[in-house]
């Protein structure tokens, strides 16, 4: 056990944890006067820094410049062509970014902080706090923030067959020549699309369908573009079976009573995340866990045992870093001063960081009307929005949900090449509970994609392909 930045002795707050939310927690209770115990165990910065968001966008990106350079010529007189020349350098460089920001958002901000005592460990909960490394660490109040790790499907043989998960994937050394994907959510989707635009042969396959959280008109457009790049995409089926074939894997499935083999040199698992409980001690120390493995909170971040709280995607829900670090710190407030502050995910947004990109806010159409309300919709293909006709990039739409009595907008969702930049505008709008006559009449930026989002208020109420330019 390693112990910098304070000496031994009581804390007013242990935080179990070295990752995004146990850093927000670690940090907001030290700005307050705590004095924190930061217990990490491995590489100090969790998921996001290493392998989750920095290391698979910046690979998403460099996957978009080689589709961009081939997509040159839907403008008249361009061509152009792109490909992989050096994967291994290129990995190479992922890392050099993820040491970088690991080093410098997370290990060098300790020294920062002289309320906070990092401490290198496995930690375990007792009756008088924590233990690391067989030490007991007294703390008044505890946060468990300790993340997840990569899901693994029921799926017979899957034990048996060497396979790739989100981490592991971005760590290949060599492009695979053909891929298998199991599972349809975000990740398998982002990094489906990213190792087709790189060269590998795709298969993407799911119980359900792409997105399954998303509009069933989202889904079905994003379905239809990921084919249109190669990527062969079955939905609706049944795992039968995985088994090694030769140099690679086999996968036996049903669709609709069809059976099919699926062969891949590499199969890359992309069916969800766990939360990291096992070895804390939690059904001792009374701390409930809920049905998908996750650690049950209420709306203050409290758990079932006294004084211990959690944040973060140890509890299940919500797993996006920036909500990790909000529940986090809303957390170290509530243990420190009297837990007054309530957890608001209504206006969270969230975004799938294919291309076109994804990103929602608030309730779908199907969710509102589960939640009493009498709906209305609007759809908006990108093709009637400016920016993406001179893009020469139709590819996309925006969908927007509101209550048919008070105008109210509910929610909305946005397939769009530059959509993760124009939802925050929704997110803001939801939050202070505007109305779709209002946030069609507000003023916005010509030749954006965000004034989509005008437009589809607009369109409630009009046709806008009758509008001319900025009219409305």
């Amino acid at each position: 056990m390693t112990d910098c930045c304070t000496p031994k002795g009581n804390y007013d707050l242990a935080v179990i944890g070295a990752g995004s939310a146990g850093f927000s927690a670690a940090i907001t209770a030290a700005e307050e006067g705590a004095n924190v115990a930061l217990i990490g165990h491995g590489t100090i910065g969790g998921t996001c820094v290493n392998v989750g968001c920095v290391p698979s966008k910046t690979m998403i990106r460099a996957a978009e410049a080689l589709h961009a350079a081939r997509a040159a010529h839907r403008f008249p007189g361009l061509a152009g062509e792109a490909n992989v020349v050096d994967w291994a350098g290129l990995i190479s460089a992922k890392d050099d970014l993820v040491t970088t920001l690991r080093q410098k958002k997370y290990a060098d901000l300790l020294p920062e902080y002289n309320g906070v005592a990092y401490l290198e460990g496995k930690a375990r909960l007792n009756g008088q706090g924590v233990t690391v490394g067989g030490s007991t660490i007294p703390a008044g109040r505890i946060i468990v923030a300790t993340g997840s790790s990569p899901a693994v499907p029921d799926i017979p043989g899957i034990a048996e067959i060497p396979y790739l998960t989100s981490t592991t994937a971005l760590e290949l050394e060599t492009l695979p020549r053909s891929l298998l994907v199991i599972g349809g959510g975000y990740i398998g989707c982002e990094l489906a699309q990213m190792f087709a635009r790189a060269g590998a042969a795709v298969t993407l396959v799911t119980r359900r369908r792409l997105l399954p959280e998303a509009e069933p008109e989202i889904s079905a457009a994003l379905t239809d573009y990921l084919r249109d790049e190669g990527v062969t995409i079955k939905t609706g089926l049944a795992y039968r079976g995985i088994t090694r074939a030769g140099d690679g894997v086999e996968l036996a499935i049903t669709v609709n009573g069809d059976e099919q083999m699926l062969g891949a040199e590499q199969v890359l698992v992309t069916t969800g995340r766990s939360p990291n409980t096992d070895g804390l001690g939690l059904g001792e120390a009374g701390v409930k866990l809920s049905d998908n493995g996750g650690i049950v909170v209420d709306d203050r971040m409290r758990t079932t045992r006294e004084g211990v709280y959690a944040a973060g995607d140890v509890t299940g829900r919500d797993q996006f870093v920036y909500m990790a670090a909000y529940g986090a710190k809303l957390a170290a407030r509530n243990a420190l001063n009297g837990d007054s502050l309530v957890y608001d995910n209504a206006a969270m947004p969230w975004v799938t960081f294919t291309d076109p990109q994804v990103a929602g806010v608030g309730l779908t159409e199907q969710a509102a009307q589960a939640a009493g309300f009498t709906t209305k919709t609007s759809i908006v293909p990108l093709d009637q929005v400016p920016r993406a006709l001179a893009a020469r990039d139709t590819r996309g739409l925006i969908k927007l949900v509101a209550d048919a009595g008070t105008d109210r907008l509910l929610g909305g969702q946005i397939l769009a090449p530059e959509g993760a930049d124009s939802i925050q505008t929704l997110v803001l709008a939801i939050k202070h509970g505007m109305t779709t006559g209002a946030l069609g009449e507000t003023i916005f930026p010509y030749l954006t994609t965000v004034e989509g989002l005008k437009l589809a208020a607009q369109s409630f109420g009009k046709n806008v392909a009758k509008l001319s330019c900025c009219a409305g």
